[in-house]
């Protein structure tokens, strides 16, 4: 028994010792022109709340709950329809639609939605590339197939029986879905949003080329304090904030799941 769980404890220590390093890296003092790192020091976590990188974290969390909640209402149907049509066919099809992203890489996305929303394909009424819109668009695109595969096997587990009673017992088809598919699917639901938030929290291709340098998300000041500006200490400042964000997501998150009434 201790032998298989000899990879878990691997894969965590390699984990734990990354972790380690950044934090190691974010309490350094940034030394101007140099590689080299000064004293201890938390003028980096500092740098973090100063009114020029605000800009940056507060567009990140906006973006962020706003993928989440367009993912949800978008994938919603799209799961309810896989997980409960009575046709292979229809099963198969939506299936294949939505695993095929996964076989093609991010930049290739990305670039696809770049010629999208540049006017190449279509002359959009407002602009969207290199705009908040724009890079909205590319997180709810490249979230949308996870979201559906996680709320289709949270459907799917869900047994007709009690949809097909509270029917029986003269409920509408929207007071069924309000009262008993809905409550019964939020494990999906809470499991598909905690995904897409953290994802999306650190994304940074999608920012980067759909935003085109104008729209800042955590992902990318880390880029530009790391390789634009070699500032490692401030880079991994602004990357441990970015995992502070997450686990008090994932804290709040599992209270009100823990909270919610079976």
């Amino acid at each position: 028994m201790r032998l298989l769980l000899l990879p878990a404890v691997v894969v965590l220590a390699v984990f734990a010792a990354a972790l380690a390093a950044l934090f190691r890296w974010s309490v350094l003092e940034f030394v101007p022109g140099s590689l080299q790192t000064g004293g201890l020091t938390l003028g980096n976590f500092r740098a973090v709340l100063a009114p020029h990188y605000l800009g940056a974290i507060r567009d990140t969390v906006v973006l962020s709950a706003l993928t989440t909640v367009l993912t949800l209402a978008g994938a919603y149907p799209v799961a309810y329809v896989l997980a409960r049509t009575p046709s292979r066919r229809v099963r198969s099809a939506l299936l294949v639609l939505t695993l095929a992203p996964f076989f093609t890489g991010a930049i290739v996305r990305t670039y696809a939605w770049v010629l999208v929303l540049g006017n190449t394909v279509i002359d959009w009424p407002v602009p969207l590339l290199f705009t908040e819109r724009g890079v909205l668009v590319g997180l709810v695109h490249f979230s949308m197939p996870t979201m559906i595969l996680v709320l289709a096997a949270a459907l799917s587990h869900i047994d007709p029986v009690y949809e097909r009673a509270a029917a029986s017992l003269g409920a509408s088809p929207a007071r069924v879905f309000r009262r008993v598919t809905l409550p019964l699917s939020m494990p999906g639901v809470v499991s598909g949003g905690l995904i897409v938030f953290a994802w999306t929290l650190s994304a940074f291709p999608t920012p980067e080329l759909l935003g085109g340098g104008r729209v800042k998300m955590i992902a990318n000041v880390v880029k530009d304090l790391g390789l634009d500006s070699f500032n490692w200490p401030g880079a991994a400042a602004f990357a441990m904030l970015a995992l502070a964000l997450t686990l008090a997501l994932l804290t709040v998150a599992g209270r009100l799941a823990r909270a919610r009434p079976s």
